[in-house]
């Protein structure tokens, strides 16, 4: 086991993936000589050559469509797109054509390529440096979209991303980059080493798609997060000392719904969190689930914890993000309510 941090085990995926699968090709913007904006790839062209590992043009949509054709020929593309928030000209290649390659051709071609995006704040990047688009994604059939929250699940994750024959949307918390965040303000988050989260096994091995992990058990309410909000929540139970069970989703399509109902039907109470807009996020979605699965089994109105809806305040960035504050106090809301 090696400690590592989010940058070197998304890197570290990618060079097990290319030496074991000389079809892995690896394309974006600065990825190559440069080894990425926040070096996810570097080494990687010196290694590979610059065959497999090349940079772009900046040309979302020509970056996605060409991984598209590259892995309906058979290749398996690794693509990065450099800020989540620039995906939008790519969006139509990606819903119209990867999502749908599969299916429309009866499985004669299939798309497997993995789209890379750094996604929400945390850096001071602005309104088009910032955004947490997950939930555009979720919305469209074909594709898989994984929010990983520590190193581990990076490496293992972008893994089996990688060997997967459908298009997986592949978003990495910029604020978990670098290992523990220790923040402003309430946007603390704990550090790796008190949850064990910053081991990460040598070579290769994978983190099933669609299976969510306990990060904390309790029996008082059940706390859903992906990405950064794990760790926000982490410290909101701690903080709180309210016996919370924090699941990390870990990925949003496929969802692990059986792991949210056990939680639910043995807490009672649920708190729903995530970074983006409140709005037709993703945690609407949940609350939709756990409405359906588990209504009998609610003590209390469940409660969402999220992004406000306003574009994305670069000189608030720390007051838009649910920190430990406001996810406390909601665990403390649904305690007090029946």
């Amino acid at each position: 086991m090696a400690r590592m941090t989010m940058i070197e085990a998304i890197r570290d995926a990618q060079d097990i993936c290319m030496e074991r699968d000389d079809k892995v090709v690896v394309f974006g913007q600065d990825v190559g000589y440069f080894g990425g904006v926040f070096r996810c790839t570097k080494g990687l062209q010196e290694k590979y050559g610059p065959q497999r590992c090349f940079d772009t043009p900046i040309n979302e949509s020509g970056i996605v469509g060409a991984a598209i054709g590259m892995g309906a020929y058979g290749l398996r593309p690794c693509v990065e797109i450099q800020f989540a928030d620039y995906m939008y000209p790519a969006y139509d290649q990606i819903v119209s054509e990867a999502a749908r390659l599969r299916h429309r051709s009866n499985k004669d071609f299939i798309a497997p390529l993995t789209i890379r995006m750094p996604t929400g704040g945390g850096i001071f990047g602005g309104q088009t440096h910032s955004q947490s688009p997950e939930a555009l994604f979720a919305h469209v059939s074909g594709l898989k979209t994984v929010i990983p929250s520590n190193p581990y699940d990076a490496k293992g994750m972008l893994i089996a991303s990688i060997e997967d024959d459908d298009p997986v949307i592949y978003l990495e918390p910029k604020r978990l980059y670098n290992g523990p965040f220790d923040g402003h303000h309430e946007a603390a988050i704990t550090p790796w080493s008190k949850h064990e989260l910053g081991e990460v096994p040598e070579g290769h091995y994978t983190v099933p798609l669609g299976s969510a992990a306990i990060r904390r058990a309790g029996s008082d309410v059940t706390v859903l997060a992906y990405g950064t909000m794990v760790h926000v929540a982490l410290a909101a139970a701690e903080e709180t000392g309210v016996d919370a069970e924090v699941i990390d989703l870990r990925s949003i399509v496929p969802l692990d719904l059986e792991t949210i109902k056990a939680s639910v039907e043995k807490t009672g109470r649920c708190v729903i969190v995530h970074e983006a807009t409140r709005t037709c996020g993703f945690g609407a979605e949940l609350a939709a689930l756990v409405a359906h699965h588990c209504f009998y089994s609610l003590e209390a109105p469940m409660v969402r914890v999220t992004g406000y809806d306003t574009p994305y305040p670069h000189a608030h960035e720390w007051d838009y993000f649910p920190g430990p504050a406001r996810v406390g106090k909601a665990l403390l809301h649904v305690m007090e309510t029946e």
